[in-house]
């Protein structure tokens, strides 16, 4: 059976700032569980297999099997539904919210964090496995049991059609197919006759413009492995970072995930590097295209993409650019004395590509950018430290649930969610029947804080301060995040402030100090805040994506979440510390106000960058005019966001959201009622006051969520929450729980205590 280590990690190879705190890592052992257990595993297995059409995201069952047997099981609580004319007394929330907190408990792992399933990008898993095969240790790191569970993950994941999407949940792309397919043959599987998933794989490359219209990753990837030949793609050149830093298109100028992703595929591209051609990938050469490979017109091929995958058209600009690309500059840097320029550029990108792997202990910022850099370490040498020291953190990265092994987004969301769980449990009135839950929780926050900025020159090396900041995920991973450090900072001074005598080893003042300082240093110059760093450069700049697949991915752009998270977090700190960078932190606060409300849609909503989608916006950007002092009463932005809510909601008294939201940009309603989506809209309303002007779609929305609420206690998985630049939607593992609780909560506190909330 497989079983989650948490928080260990060892050998020559591995290093830890502060003891692996947050790592994850699933491991297999024969000789765990007992037959029943292994039958149940088994029986969850084919019931995901069986419904895969119909209910495509996992349950995350594998992880709740391995808790509930570790840990006691939680309150008896009994169930309760509400019909349509019932009413919502105290009892029933109460008991609601103790079942949820109960068993969300039970799920808390031992260093204090909430692990889950944060996968739900189907390129990413194949990414792995290419990064594997071609540098030889495919068989050394991944067992027959891993291998085994990651095919099983793809064939669950095929679309009736054939194909493959680049999500979970999206239909079927080159990109996905590409992808999955090569993946499964790379792992030994064999295509024969003509209806298995293979032949239907390959019968949907094919008849949809075969791999010569894949998007641009995908050509690099397959040419990564030789699948698909240099010559098809646009060149990624190295010498771009050779231009002077001031220009906009500098690359240390882009958001860092693009820049790190581009840096290591113009290190590759540059060297034209090839894995090891086998009898697979011959075999696979024959397979993605409909002609014979050698006959192939790669130039056209460069310039073709499956309508499928077109999500950024290309602009006349970048078809020049191409064109210039192609025919002129990288066959004269290919050429003396300008091939010395090249190697020059090469050897700059390898010092860069070594920074970000030490300073990010071989974790990464993300699951694209450490495979890459993974392979630019073996390409350069392949006996090195530094390959090595990449091997062990890969398994940072795989997750194992009822539908197979698949990899995490990134290497998960640790210290974001634990804060938002400090956070929901204190919304409650349950504080003390779970103070144990939340102790361990404050620890692991305080103890995940970066207290050390990145070594050497910051400016040279691109990187924004981090000293008194919080990640994504661990301390390990390095990067500082401005939204992060916000909800870990809030979670951190909410905590003592509301249940004095519950914590005993409370952060230090510096550090809560340090965390003040690194939030304003994030701050844009017209109040916004982005993610990990300030915007460096214009969104003109946009024209340069050179990815059909992705949009809004060259600026490290703005969102309201971001700046609306900083304001709550800031105002939450004055409050302790009235006379620290006080006027600092009140022009803070009042320009990233006027950011939100000029980022306000017509309809009265907010466009929600990182979430699914509206609602999520939606309840950032109230929840942040709110701390920053707005009310009902005195905004008509508050106003319009809460007109805009109420006119959404179902009949069933939720909300259900589409994440086509995302694509489309405009609100697209879901097939049914979302326990997050509701949650969102809940807590919006809570927080603008909706409870004294008209309870009853509050009334109406907490029923829904408790007959949502399934007999464990639990919330349901149901569609993914999580969204990347409108391109990428994923899964936050614990927002099913943790946002209902948050909601829930808050609905008890100010309906059935007000006097006590005011």
């Amino acid at each position: 059976m497989w079983r989650l280590k948490v928080a260990e990690g060892g050998g020559p190879w591995m290093q830890s700032k502060n003891g692996f705190l947050g790592r994850e890592e699933w491991v297999f052992d024969p000789n765990l569980g007992t037959p029943s257990e292994h039958a149940e595993v088994e029986r969850l297995r084919q019931e995901f297999t069986k419904n895969r059409f119909h209910k495509k995201e996992s349950q995350d069952l594998l992880l709740r099997m391995q808790y509930a047997n570790l840990n006691k099981p939680g309150a008896n609580v009994p169930v309760s539904r509400l019909e349509e004319n019932a009413e919502v007394t105290e009892e029933i929330v109460l008991g609601s919210l103790r079942r949820a907190m109960s068993c969300f408990s039970i799920l808390q792992a031992e260093d204090g964090h909430w692990p889950g399933d944060y996968s739900g990008l189907m390129y990413i898993t194949p990414l792995w496995v290419f990064a594997l095969y071609v540098t030889g240790t495919l068989n050394v790191i991944l067992s027959t049991e891993h291998i085994y569970e990651i095919c099983r993950y793809i064939y669950n994941h095929q679309n009736e059609d054939g194909g493959w999407g680049n999500q979970v949940l999206s239909p079927s792309t080159m990109f996905g197919s590409c992808m999955n397919y090569t993946t499964l043959r790379l792992l030994g599987q064999e295509l024969h006759g003509k209806n298995n998933a293979l032949a239907k794989g390959r019968a949907w490359i094919l008849s949809h413009g075969t791999a010569t219209a894949a998007p641009q990753w995908a050509k690099i990837f397959l040419s990564i492995i030789g699948a698909y030949d240099w010559s098809g793609n646009t060149p990624i050149i190295p010498e771009l970072w050779m231009v002077p830093t001031f220009l906009p298109i500098y690359p240390g100028r882009f958001w860092c995930y693009t820049r790190i992703v581009y840096m290591a595929m113009a290190y590759i591209c540059g060297k034209k590097f090839v894995g090891p051609i086998t009898p697979t990938i011959f075999a696979i050469r024959e397979e993605l295209y409909d002609i014979p490979y050698n006959e192939i017109d790669w130039s056209k091929a460069c310039d073709t993409c499956a309508k499928e995958d077109i999500i950024y058209p290309r602009s006349l600009m970048q078809n020049v650019a191409r064109t210039c690309l192609n025919k002129f500059i990288e066959p004269l840097f290919t050429c003396w004395p300008f091939s010395k320029l090249r190697d020059r550029a090469l050897n700059h990108l390898m010092e860069r590509i070594h920074y970000e792997d030490e300073t990010t202990q071989y974790v990464g910022l993300g699951s694209v950018t450490k495979a890459l850099n993974m392979i630019c370490c073996w390409i350069e040498n392949a006996d090195s430290d530094a390959f090595k020291k990449h091997l062990p953190r890969i398994f940072d990265y795989l997750w194992i649930s009822e539908d197979g092994m698949k990899s995490k987004v990134v290497d998960g969301c640790q210290c974001w969610e634990t804060s938002f769980i400090v956070q929901a449990f204190c919304s409650t009135n349950l504080v003390n029947e779970f103070s144990s839950t939340l102790q361990k929780a404050y620890l692991f926050i305080r103890n995940s804080q970066v207290v050390e900025n990145p070594p050497g020159d910051q400016n040279y090396w691109h990187r924004h301060i981090s000293r008194g900041s919080w990640t994504l995920s661990t301390t390990d991973s390095g990067w500082s995040v401005s939204d992060c450090t916000a909800e870990a900072l809030k979670a951190l001074l909410l905590l003592p402030k509301s249940y004095p005598n519950l914590v005993e080893e409370l952060i230090g003042e510096e550090r809560l100090l340090d965390a003040a300082d690194c939030l304003l240093s994030f701050m844009n110059k017209d109040g916004s805040f982005s993610t990990y760093e300030r915007k460096r450069t214009g969104s003109w700049v946009e024209i340069l994506n050179p990815s059909e697949s992705f949009r809004n991915i060259v600026a490290d752009y703005p969102s309201v979440e971001c700046t609306s998270s900083v304001i709550q977090a800031l105002v939450l700190f004055r409050e302790s510390y009235p006379n620290y960078r006080s006027n600092d932190i009140c022009e803070c606060v009042k320009k990233a106000a006027r950011f939100i409300e000029n980022s306000q849609q017509i309809d009265g909503s907010w466009y929600g960058t990182w979430g699914i989608c509206f609602t999520y916006g939606t309840f950032f950007a109230v929840k942040g005019l709110l701390a920053a002092g707005r009310t009902y009463e005195n905004s008509y932005s508050i106003k319009k966001a809460c007109d805009f809510l109420l006119l959404k909601q179902l009949n069933s008294g939720g909300w259900g959201e589409s994440y086509l939201s995302c694509v489309r940009q405009v609100y697209v309603q879901g097939d049914c009622a979302h326990a997050v989506n509701t949650a969102w809209a809940m807590l919006a309303l809570l927080y603008a006051g909706q409870i004294d002007r008209d309870p009853a779609p509050l009334h109406h929305a907490a029923k829904e969520l408790i007959n949502i609420q399934m007999q464990t206690g639990e919330f349901p998985q149901q569609g993914h929450v999580g969204n990347f630049n409108s391109s990428m939607y994923f899964n936050y593992p614990n927002y099913r729980n943790l946002f209902p609780i948050w909601a829930l909560g808050e609905y008890h506190r100010r309906f059935f205590h007000r006097r006590e909330v005011k």
